[in-house]
Parts: C-alpha cells; sequence; structure tokens
C-alpha cells in the first residue's frame, strides 16, 4: 500500500491525490507535480494526515492560495497539503474580533468584516491569498498589515503539538514572521483584533483600494504579486522602470508594463525563466543604482535557489 493509499483508506473525506500539477494550483500558474496532495476538510483530518506524514518520513509543504508562491518546474517531493477547504471565518461583533481558519482567502474574511461593521481588514481585499499565508508572511498593502491586527495564532508544531502565539510571540518584520523563520509549523487558526466602524466606511475603503490595484497592477495575468521586497527609501517598481526593464522577457516570464515591479506568466513561463529574469532584474538594478533588490516571493520545490 502507498502513503497516499494508506491516506486516502484512514481518511476517506480527505481528497488525495498522486502527481497533481502545482501550476494548477498556483497564481503564477507555474510548476511541476506534487508527489501527494492532500486536502483535509477539518482540523482533526488535517493533524491527523500530518502525523501519517511524520510517522512515514514524509516532507510537509504547506499550500494556500497558491499566491507568492514559484513552484519549481520538478515539482515537489512528499506531500502538498491543501488548506483550501479549511475556510471558515466568523466575526464576533461584540468583541471587534475574528476567528479565521488558515485556508480562509483573505477576500472572504475582508467581507465578513465589512459585514460585521468591522474596519482594519480593508487592505487586504484584493491580495489573493489566505488567511495563514498572510500571517506567514505579515502580508500588507496600502499601509496596512497583518501585524497590527492579529492577536493570536493556533498552530502545529513539527512533532504534533497544540500551542498558540500571542501577537507579540509572533515576531512580525517586514514581510516576515515567526513562522516564516520557523518553517515546519502549520497554523491552524488566527484570531484577528479589529475595530468597530460604519459599514458604509469600510465598503468605501475597500472600493478605494480596488480601483487602486486595478489602475497600477496587472491582474488580468498570471503573476505572484510584488516580486521584490520594498527597499529601504525607494521601491521595486520605480529602480527596475529606471534601468528600462518593462517588458524584459526571459522565455515565458516577463516584467509588467503596467507595474515593473510584477513578473507576469505571458504564456508557458517555467520556473527557470522567471529566476533567470529575476536574476537580470538584481544585476541590472544593481548596476545601475547601487541597490540590491531582495526577492519578496518564496520558492518552493527542486530548484534549490538561494540568493
Amino acid at each position: 500500500m502507498t502513503f497516499a493509499d494508506e491516506l486516502r483508506e484512514q481518511f476517506p473525506d480527505a481528497d488525495v491525490r498522486e502527481n497533481v500539477m502545482l501550476r494548477d494550483h498556483t497564481t503564477f500558474q507555474i510548476g511541476g507535480p506534487a508527489d501527494v496532495m492532500a486536502a483535509p476538510r477539518d482540523a482533526e483530518t488535517l493533524e491527523g494526515i500530518c502525523a501519517r506524514a511524520r510517522g512515514h518520513g514524509v516532507p510537509v509543504t504547506v499550500l494556500g492560495g497558491g499566491s507568492n508562491l514559484l513552484v519549481s518546474d520538478a515539482g515537489v517531493r512528499g506531500m502538498v497539503l491543501l488548506t483550501s477547504a479549511l475556510s471558515k471565518a466568523s466575526a464576533d461583533t461584540r468583541n471587534a474580533t475574528m476567528t479565521a481558519r488558515c485556508g480562509a482567502r483573505l477576500s472572504k474574511a475582508a467581507l465578513t468584516a465589512y459585514d460585521a461593521g468591522l474596519s482594519g481588514l480593508a487592505f487586504a481585499h484584493g491580495i489573493p491569498g489566505t488567511v495563514g499565508g498572510a500571517v506567514y508572511m505579515n502580508a500588507g498593502a496600502y499601509g496596512g498589515e497583518m501585524s497590527r491586527i492579529v492577536a493570536s495564532t493556533e498552530y502545529l508544531t513539527p512533532e504534533g503539538e497544540h500551542r498558540t502565539l500571542d501577537a507579540a510571540g509572533h515576531g512580525f518584520g517586514y514581510r516576515s514572521s515567526w513562522f516564516s523563520r520557523n518553517p515546519g509549523n502549520v497554523i491552524l487558526n488566527v484570531t484577528l483584533k479589529l475595530s468597530h466602524s460604519h459599514k458604509a466606511a469600510v465598503k468605501r475603503e475597500m472600493a478605494e483600494y480596488g480601483d487602486r490595484r486595478r489602475e497600477k497592477q496587472p491582474l488580468d495575468q498570471p503573476s505572484a504579486g510584488s516580486v521584490f521586497k520594498r527597499p529601504e527609501g525607494s521601491f521595486a517598481g520605480k529602480l527596475i522602470e529606471e534601468c528600462g526593464m518593462k517588458g524584459f522577457c526571459v522565455g515565458g516570464a516577463q516584467v509588467s508594463e503596467k507595474h515593473a515591479g510584477f513578473i507576469i506568466n505571458r504564456g508557458g513561463a517555467t520556473c527557470r525563466d522567471v529566476l533567470a529574469l529575476i536574476d537580470a532584474i538584481r544585476e541590472s538594478v544593481q548596476a545601475h543604482s547601487g541597490v540590491l533588490l531582495e526577492p519578496e516571493i518564496r520558492v518552493v520545490g527542486e530548484e534549490n535557489w538561494s540568493w
């Protein structure tokens, strides 16, 4: 019996498949096969699947919304844990808090906050990721950031223990957190501390952010969002544009002509195309301005790439 067969027998309600092409599960639409993909429908099943993987020595890669991610053309060995079915988000209007499972989409969480008349999450409405992924990388936009609203996070350790981090324990930094520095822990549930507001004000704020995104970002083309972290005192897109690299291509990967801080998949782009383009951008920007851009997107799989 294979590992996948054992998971299917033990957890019949989970969607367990083999050789799943990860390009179908990432916003970049890039990525080779996962040996095994498991999509649990509840936290108990997630814990059971992780325990089985641990017992067999099978490495686990967690995949939420597949944004801010570049997956190897060779795929990912071991098991990919897909959290998309763990998507519940509920608001406590009285205490101005929200509890969201790891796989809840940020857009759904923002709408849940709006429906409850709570503010603080409008910045996340257009970010194509999950709450778990947002905590992992301290996602932010337009002055908002997860670090400002996360109250606590329940997670599963690599040894299978349940633990909870309070707000201070997250060690948030720019596009980083305790979780990004301690891979192997699986985020389960997140509690957010929001503020009471008028629904009309929250709706207006979300609409304004949406207009800004549509105006400036290539939302109609596959990408992983902003490729580089914001350099001190400047913006990555501005530095790249100043190098004349808007529209520059490597294979199917292209620097967006709408926003130079984005790389788009114009059709058939590979992971290697994107990595080569990132290197070309970094070299050009450093030669032109002296700034060495630091990538924000995470590379997973067998490329073995490091910057």
